[in-house]
């Protein structure tokens, strides 16, 4: 009984950095997919079992987040902070879905270098959340946030011309659909992980 009213701080943050760490996995497949669609399915494959193993450590999150009397960091913030988390790899299971779908077979260095930014951003998540644990490493976590803010606003920018450039020269409107879905479902990953970024600094700001 009283085993239940003891914090369970450390495994929160365990399952923060195994989500995190899901999610770079997540974001490797798709750059891997993007660089060679020789094994397409496969990779495919990976990041929808990726995902569903990620999912496993959301709810394992939020069952222990019921269960758990006294929480580390405020239980909005637990709550909110996994489920974006968890939104990020949603979405790149969407990409790799309508690659499939689409029958796409070749991408434009503007999709292969969104791809990229996703992984960064992924990483990043990563460095925060493994840091999390102690507001000793405020500082440090507070400028991860903001180069996760800066990859963003990266994502944006070859986004925007990718789309210019796309709308410009693309003569086949099949094509054209389906690149433009593309670009913005992994531009979006990038949104997310900006999203869990300002849940960390809020995170940080209450308890620094």
């Amino acid at each position: 009984m009283f085993g239940r009213l003891m914090p369970n701080e450390g495994k929160f943050f365990d399952l923060f950095i195994q989500h995190g760490e899901l999610c770079v996995l997540g974001a490797k497949e798709m750059v891997a997919l993007m660089t060679n669609f020789d094994d397409l399915e496969s990779r495919v494959h990976a990041i929808e079992v990726i995902e569903k193993r990620a999912d496993k450590v959301t709810h394992a999150c939020i069952e222990l987040l019921h269960k758990t009397f006294i929480t580390p960091l405020d239980r909005d913030d637990i709550h909110q902070l996994i489920t974006r988390m968890d939104d990020i790899l949603d979405l790149l299971e969407d990409a790799g879905q309508t690659i499939s779908l689409y029958d796409i077979h070749t991408v434009t260095p503007e999709a292969k270098r969104l791809a990229e930014l996703c992984l960064a951003c992924a990483e990043k998540v990563t460095s925060a959340v493994r840091l999390l644990h102690s507001m000793d490493n405020a500082t440090e976590i507070m400028k991860i946030c903001e180069e996760i803010d800066r990859l963003e606003s990266d994502a944006d920018h070859v986004m925007r011309a990718a789309m210019s450039k796309l709308f410009r020269d693309e003569p086949d409107v099949r094509n054209l659909i389906k690149l433009k879905a593309i670009y913005e479902i992994l531009e979006t990953v990038t949104d997310r992980c900006e999203d869990v970024a300002n849940i960390i600094e809020g995170i940080v700001l209450e308890n620094a």
